[in-house]
């Protein structure tokens, strides 16, 4: 996916993350809950959009610095947090403008499924963080890829797109077995693999309707990895 994909509908797509039950009651506070106690700490939001995960980081008292592809949803971000935090304009398919072992923590929140390939996004990502630091991912669940594609074949490395009222997406599949390979091949240590309930907070009326009494459903998968 090219860097500004998401320029031709950065406003729409900034509001609708807000409200919406799978980024702001779902992917962020379980993202925000994997970092845990962020105080202190020196934090890369990778692809950090309108920087709604990044202000959570912040309000976290982490040094929170943030990188993003698309221009249009760098200056949403930028607009948002004033001289808080530094929004670079950076993308992971490219080297980063950061020094080794840069930082505590890199968050890479549903970012990394729009790549076939995670072998450089992997490698970049630990050569600037800290031995011992922490990588937190999110991304599609790979279950997903089946509903969008119920003749598909699983264990494929596949790309799929979907359609939402403000513009597509294009996303890559991939099993579970080939995220916790490349993620080990590229210096990692599994340290928690998360498939979390939505936040009890969720207004009632934004659920689906045919969830009944579940308190969870599948939609993104999570990881902390630890750079070895």
């Amino acid at each position: 996916m090219k860097p500004d994909h998401y320029d031709s509908f950065a406003a729409e797509y900034a509001a609708a993350n807000e409200t919406s039950l799978f980024n702001a009651y779902y992917n962020r506070p379980a993202v925000l809950a994997l970092a845990g106690d962020v105080a202190g700490r020196t934090i890369l939001d990778v692809g950090c959009g309108s920087g709604s995960l990044t202000e959570g980081l912040l309000a976290g008292g982490a040094s929170v610095t943030g990188c993003e592809a698309s221009p249009a949803m760098a200056a949403i971000a930028r607009e948002r947090l004033g001289e808080q935090v530094t929004i670079d304009s950076a993308d992971l398919a490219q080297k980063l403008p950061y020094a080794d072992a840069q930082f505590d923590d890199v968050i890479v929140s549903l970012v990394l499924h729009y790549f076939e390939d995670w072998t450089g996004p992997l490698a970049e990502l630990r050569r600037i963080l800290k031995p011992g630091g922490r990588l937190i991912v999110s991304v599609n669940h790979p279950v997903v890829y089946l509903f969008a594609r119920p003749d598909g074949n699983y264990f494929s490395t596949d790309d799929w797109t979907d359609d939402y009222d403000w513009g597509s997406l294009t996303y890559w599949h991939r099993p579970l077995h080939v995220m916790t390979d490349s993620f080990t091949q590229a210096g990692f240590r599994i340290s928690v693999i998360s498939e979390p309930p939505f936040s009890p907070d969720t207004p009632k009326e934004i659920l689906p309707p045919d969830l009944g009494d579940k308190k969870a459903f599948l939609c993104f998968l999570f990881f902390v990895l630890e750079a070895e």
